[in-house]
């Protein structure tokens, strides 16, 4: 099943401001595993359906270095704070909790906590 970017990292127009992420979508994404982008440790674990900023149920995943990754809008999340997880373990599921349109996996690169291009990363994750 083929994903889409649906929403790039940048300005964006629709929304009339910063999206500091990438969003990836498709009409059957829904329920879809999330795999991890690459090993380190669960930093942050939301899995209670609430708002936490927009996000709703979210994971934030340490990698080291300065360097961690976001996963917003998930159905559910199978991680937990502290957990150390590797390279394409499933973390949790697509969904579209928090401030979503529609079932699409909202993904950030941090660097030392502000959000660059996931794009200026790809190399880390493939």
């Amino acid at each position: 099943n083929l994903q889409y970017i649906t929403t790039y990292f940048g300005y964006d127009a629709w929304r009339g401001g910063n999206h500091y992420g990438i969003d990836v979508g498709n009409a059957g994404i829904g329920g879809k595993n999330i795999y991890a982008a690459q090993s380190g440790t669960v930093i942050t674990a939301y899995g209670d359906g609430g708002w936490h900023g927009g996000f709703g149920n979210y994971i934030i995943i340490d990698h080291g270095g300065g360097l961690s990754t976001v996963y917003a809008h998930c159905s559910a999340v199978t991680v937990s704070v502290g957990q150390t997880v590797n390279k394409g373990d499933v973390i949790g599921y697509v969904g579209t909790t928090g401030w979503s349109t529609g079932n699409h996996l909202h993904f950030e690169t941090r660097v030392d906590g502000t959000a660059v291009n996931p794009f200026s990363y790809a190399y880390e994750y493939v």
